[in-house]
C-alpha cells in the first residue's frame, strides 16, 4: 500500500482500488484507523486523540490532493506524495 505522508511519527497510506468512500488509512504506534477524506474522521480503528485530531486538521488542509489521489488509486495509477503536517 503507497505511504502518501509521514509525518510525527503518523504513517498515511493509501490502497489502490480501495471501497469507498474515499479515505486513508493511518498508523501510529501500533495504533490503526481507516478515515473519512470527506470530515477527517476515524470510521473504523482507533487512534489517540492527539493523533486524531492531528491527522483531521492534515486531512481537511490537504483534501483536493487525498481526493486527487483517490480518483488515480481508483484507476491504478502512480500516486503523489503530500507534505506532512510537520512540513516535511
Amino acid at each position: 500500500m503507497p505511504i502518501l505522508s509521514v509525518f510525527f511519527g503518523i504513517v498515511v497510506r493509501m490502497w489502490h482500488d480501495d471501497h469507498p468512500p474515499p479515505h486513508i488509512h493511518v498508523e501510529y504506534q501500533g495504533f490503526e484507523g481507516l478515515v473519512e477524506i470527506k470530515t477527517g474522521e476515524v470510521k473504523e480503528g482507533r487512534l489517540p486523540r492527539k493523533v486524531a485530531n492531528i491527522v483531521k486538521e492534515w486531512c481537511l488542509e490537504h483534501q483536493q490532493e487525498l481526493m486527487a489521489n483517490w480518483c488515480k488509486a481508483q484507476n491504478l495509477q502512480t500516486l503523489e506524495r503530500i507534505r506532512g503536517a510537520d512540513y516535511d
